[in-house]
């Protein structure tokens, strides 16, 4: 009998590592994980009311402070800290567009 020695075979790895979701694809869920990682503490208060306005991937980079009051996150300090970690977000977006796009036409 023969036995293989798993430990020693080398997998072959992409050459480009796998990248996430981007925002405009994201579900409920994704925005949920996104909040909870990145405003836990308002995540606490406020998560419930992303969930009951089905805020997306796509809508969650728009979202604005008066939009937020809307919604009913009231306290302006909230608010700012909230629209502050969407600026980053939406700034990471644009890069990795604008990456892409420099990507492509060298390749072109």
């Amino acid at each position: 009998m023969i036995l293989e020695d798993n430990q020693n075979v080398v997998k072959p790895r992409n050459s480009r590592a796998a990248r996430p979701k981007v925002v405009y694809q994201w579900t409920v869920q994704d925005v949920q994980k996104w909040f909870r990682r990145h405003c836990y503490d308002y995540y606490v208060l406020y998560g419930e009311k992303f969930l009951q306005h089905e805020i997306i991937g796509r809508a969650l980079i728009r979202i604005n402070e008066n939009q937020l009051y809307r919604m009913g996150i009231i306290n302006p300090d909230h608010s700012q800290d909230i629209c502050r970690e969407i600026l980053k977000l939406r700034l990471k977006t644009y890069i990795l567009e604008f990456r892409d796009l420099e990507r492509n036409n060298l390749y072109d």
